[in-house]
């Protein structure tokens, strides 16, 4: 590679003085106009820098001299919104959230505002279509509640949640595990009987006669007498066809055996009561209210 630098003699342009296979690089100069508004981005960028926030610090970043911030922008746009909604949500907080589905108005509001709510707070866990995950959480859009279903019941779960110790108002209820009482056979008759009421045809080993023994001396004071369940206990009906913790004999066995302790937390503390209104009133209206 050559650096001696020359006039190319078919441009009349000066050359850089490199060459590669006999071409040679010409030194073109850049266009005025390219310069000048490279220029003034230059300058732009060293305003911008000055009036709006712009370098970062170790806990934030220079303010600039306008004080703008887009956080401030954004709270000024939900305080805004939150004042135009005001009078809504008194309305809210202070109906009975069983009339509330008979107020159009007040029914759209609640709905379109509950519905944000949820998908903020309750999708991660029951999804953001609310049908819940088979051995995991509650699929809401069913009409099997443990608690009940009622607006009232609903609100009053959201407030305080279900076994969570921190809420004094808490739900709360407590399975024993019958495997530290029971022997593996008793255990095997109480699954076989526990799948009978809810129709299933099943390959479990034990006796279904015997289970049924052992269920009306062990478990029909929660889950009552015809297995149909207890809501003052939280207590799952186990003759429908609904099963939060799945139906099949491995996972009734397991259920019985080892017994089932789910948490869900309180919001009480966490959303505002017409928060907490709307995402009860947008729970009831998914399909699974009573």
């Amino acid at each position: 590679m050559a650096t001696k630098r020359e006039v190319d003699e078919a441009t009349q342009t000066e050359t850089t003085g490199h060459e590669w296979d006999g071409i040679k690089e010409l030194d073109t100069p850049m266009p005025r106009w390219w310069l000048w508004t490279f220029y003034a981005t230059i300058v732009w960028g060293v305003i911008y820098t000055i009036l709006f926030p712009a370098w970062p610090l170790v806990t934030g970043a220079t303010p600039g001299l306008l004080g703008y911030s887009s956080r401030g922008t954004v709270a000024a746009e939900i305080d805004a919104a939150a004042a135009r909604n005001a009078a809504l949500d008194a309305r809210l907080i202070e109906a009975d959230l069983a009339t509330v589905e008979n107020d159009p108005e007040l029914l759209r509001f609640a709905t379109a505002g509950g519905a944000a709510v949820f998908r903020n707070n309750c999708a991660p866990c029951h999804g953001a279509g609310a049908s819940g995950v088979v051995g995991h959480y509650p699929n809401l859009l069913d009409d099997d509640w443990l608690w009940g279903g009622t607006l009232a019941d609903i609100q009053q779960t959201v407030s305080h949640g279900v076994r969570f110790e921190a809420d004094a108002d808490t739900r709360f209820s407590q399975m024993p595990a019958f495997g530290e009482m029971l022997a593996p056979e008793e255990i095997d008759a109480l699954t076989a009987y526990v799948l009978s009421l809810s129709g299933q045809a099943s390959d479990a080993p034990g006796d279904v006669q015997a289970g049924a023994q052992l269920f009306a001396d062990n478990c029909s004071s929660c889950h009552g007498e015809d297995g149909t369940g207890g809501r003052d206990f939280g207590a799952p009906n186990l003759a429908d066809g609904i099963w939060l913790y799945g139906g099949d004999a491995a996972a009734v066995h397991t259920s019985i055996s080892d017994a089932r302790f789910g948490i869900m937390p309180a919001f009480g503390d966490r959303l505002r009561p017409d928060e907490i209104a709307k995402v009860a009133v947008y729970v009831h209206t998914l399909g699974g209210g009573e």
